[in-house]
C-alpha cells in the first residue's frame, strides 16, 4: 500500500468534515439509548467523508460510527464527532478521526480538533506530526510523575457491571500516580497521549472507529499501544492501553490487579 498516498486522502477527507463542523450548529439529536446521542453534524460529516472516501478509493471499505459500513478486510474507520457530548455542550474537546486499518492493523490515522486548532497525522513507517511538526510520546519513568488519562464510564442498561472495573482501577491509580485525567473523547486523549502531554492512557472499551486513528499516531510517536491484557493492540481488543516504557510494568500490575 502507498501510506503516504493514503495519508493525503484521509487528510483531505477530514478537512472536508472539519468545514461541515465550522458552518452547522450540532442541530436536532438523536438518541442512540442511555445518554448516549447523535448530532445533526455527526451525520453530515459521515456523509461528507464518506462520499469524498469512496470516490477517491473506492477499493477500500468505509466503516463510519453512525451508518455502519465494512467491519472487515482493509477499510476506513470514521467517527465524525468524537466527543459528540461535549461538542452539543459547546466544550471544545472533540474530535474528526478517521483511521485506516489494513491486514488487522492500524496502519494510518488522522485525527482534527477543529475547535482547538490541531491536526494529528501518521502513518505506518512516516512518524506521526501535528500540524506537521514531527511529535514523540512521555520519556516517563516514575509512576508519581505520571498524568494518567482513562476512558469515560460506561453508560446504559450494563452500565454498573462495566464500570466496576473502572471505578477499581482508579482506586488503584490515584494513590500512586501523579493525577488522572478523564476528557471525554478517546480520540483526542490518543492524540495528546502521542504528543506527551498524557504519559498513559487506559480505555475499557475498543470502538476501532474511535480508536484506530489513535493508536496509529501514538504507536508513530513511539508510543506503546496493548490490549489490557499486555498483548498487541488490534481492532477486535478489548481496551486501549496507551504508555511509556519507562511506567509500563507497574501500571500493568495496576490494571490487572483484582480489587
Amino acid at each position: 500500500m502507498d501510506l503516504a498516498k493514503l495519508l493525503k486522502v484521509a487528510e483531505a477527507a477530514v478537512a472536508r468534515g472539519r468545514v461541515v463542523t465550522q458552518s452547522r450548529a450540532p442541530g436536532e439529536l438523536t438518541s442512540k439509548g442511555d445518554r448516549d446521542m447523535a448530532s445533526e453534524v455527526d451525520f453530515a460529516v459521515e456523509r461528507e467523508v464518506r462520499a469524498f472516501l469512496e470516490r477517491e478509493t473506492p477499493e477500500i471499505g468505509v466503516l463510519g460510527e453512525e451508518e455502519g459500513g465494512a467491519t472487515d478486510g482493509t477499510r476506513w474507520v470514521l467517527d465524525p464527532v468524537d466527543g459528540t457530548v461535549n461538542f452539543i455542550h459547546g466544550v471544545p474537546l472533540w474530535a474528526i478521526s478517521l483511521g485506516l486499518i489494513h491486514e488487522g492493523r492500524a496502519v494510518a490515522g488522522v485525527i482534527d480538533h477543529p475547535a482547538l486548532g490541531t491536526t494529528y497525522a501518521a502513518a505506518e513507517g512516516l512518524g506521526a506530526t501535528c500540524n506537521e511538526k514531527a511529535i514523540r510520546g512521555s520519556e516517563c519513568t516514575d509512576l508519581t510523575e505520571a498524568l494518567v488519562a482513562v476512558g469515560d464510564y460506561a453508560v446504559g442498561p450494563d452500565a454498573e457491571a462495566a464500570n466496576a472495573d473502572r471505578l477499581a482501577l482508579t482506586q488503584r491509580l490515584y494513590p500512586r500516580v501523579q493525577r488522572l485525567r478523564m476528557i471525554g473523547t478517546a480520540a483526542t486523549a490518543l492524540t495528546w497521549t502521542a504528543n506527551g502531554y498524557f504519559d498513559a492512557l487506559i480505555m475499557f472499551s475498543n470502538k476501532p472507529w474511535d480508536t484506530m486513528a489513535g493508536v496509529a499516531i501514538c504507536r508513530e510517536a513511539g508510543v506503546t499501544v496493548l490490549d489490557l491484557d499486555g498483548t498487541d493492540h488490534a481492532p477486535e481488543s478489548r481496551g486501549v492501553f496507551a504508555v511509556a516504557d519507562g511506567i509500563r510494568e507497574p501500571l500493568q500490575e495496576l490494571i490487572a490487579a483484582k480489587g
